[in-house]
């Protein structure tokens, strides 16, 4: 291989290297979008508990959701153990929401 031959498969490689970037950065948009969208959604979730005297912390829920996210991640080879802890962080973000919400708790 020449060095013209090595730059060129350099350059390509690096082009393509960008393209992949620029599509996760789309994906990344989106996955925030969702995460702002499922936001949005226990917001309303915690105004209807509150306007019918119904308590935040619904456990049974949370176990459900967990366990669908597992589910998924066994067909499609994505790490069960990852998926639990990615919606633990999210559960618990929106747990504080809905807590703030509701009038249970300061913001910080």
């Amino acid at each position: 291989m020449t060095m013209a031959d090595s730059a060129a498969r350099s350059s390509d490689a690096a082009r393509d290297l960008e393209a992949l970037r620029g599509e996760l950065d789309g994906i990344d948009a989106r996955l925030l979008d969702v995460v702002r969208d499922r936001i949005e959604v226990c917001v309303r979730i915690a105004r209807l508990k509150s306007e019918h005297d119904i308590p935040m912390m619904q456990p049974h829920r949370i176990g459900i959701v967990q366990e669908r996210a597992a589910e998924y991640g066994e067909r499609n080879g994505i790490d069960q153990d990852f998926l639990r802890r990615l919606y633990d962080l999210m559960i618990a973000e929106t747990c504080r929401v809905e807590d703030l919400v509701m009038g249970n708790t300061p913001a910080s």
